[in-house]
């Protein structure tokens, strides 16, 4: 049977009644319960979540994952079953005995997409996008050519103008778009560990 994600971004409480998970929302009367035994993955994204003991204790006995965010909204740990989380042993495995051939396409399909988002945004604002479009088939395996780093620095430019250089730690823009990256990046790592996956196991290979 497919197990079910589960995601908590609000603040409630969550505790247990009959090998159900009850859901309560703060400051409404509205309660849910959802059968544990349906759980593969429960994500505490929110500092403001509590949760009973007695429902932890249930949800590791089903081999339910339970994966805790910090303030900055990472996955920063995770609480498996000591006896063996059978699902997250098999992921994990797989992810880590992934070949150099199939992380080299994943990579080239990243690079791949973020070419086309880049082309997407620039022509949705008017600007000339064909530039960055073109690299979109030109990726190869890996992308030892690093297209994506070609690409990237016409989109900024066409983005920004030819004066602007991104960097991390540069002039505005920089700024907000470190903070959009780090939201990104939250959400992201949230649906990689939800999925049951490492986010620390990259695809990327140098």
């Amino acid at each position: 049977m497919l197990k079910r994600t589960l995601f908590f971004s609000n603040s409630c409480r969550l505790s247990v009644k009959d090998r159900q998970m009850v859901i309560q929302i703060t400051d409404t009367s509205e309660t849910k319960t959802i059968p544990i035994e349906d759980l593969g993955f429960v994500v505490i994204e929110n500092q403001q979540i509590s949760i009973s003991m007695p429902l932890l204790d249930e949800l590791i006995k089903n081999n339910t994952a339970v994966i805790f965010c910090d303030r900055t909204y990472h996955p920063a740990s995770m609480l498996l079953n000591l006896n063996g989380h059978h699902l997250q042993q098999e992921l994990f495995s797989y992810q880590i005995n992934a070949s150099i051939p199939v992380k080299k396409n994943l990579w080239k399909q990243t690079v791949e997409a973020k070419i086309r988002n880049q082309a997407m945004l620039l022509k949705k604002l008017d600007k000339e996008y064909k530039r960055v479009s073109y690299y979109t088939d030109k990726v190869k395996s890996g992308d030892i050519d690093n297209r994506e780093g070609a690409a990237a620095r016409i989109y900024w430019h066409a983005l920004f103008g030819e004066e602007f250089t991104r960097e991390r730690y540069g002039f505005p823009p920089n700024n907000m778009l470190n903070y959009g990256y780090a939201i990104l990046r939250a959400a992201v790592a949230r649906a990689l560990v939800g999925s049951g996956l490492l986010a620390t196991l990259g695809v990327y290979i140098n």
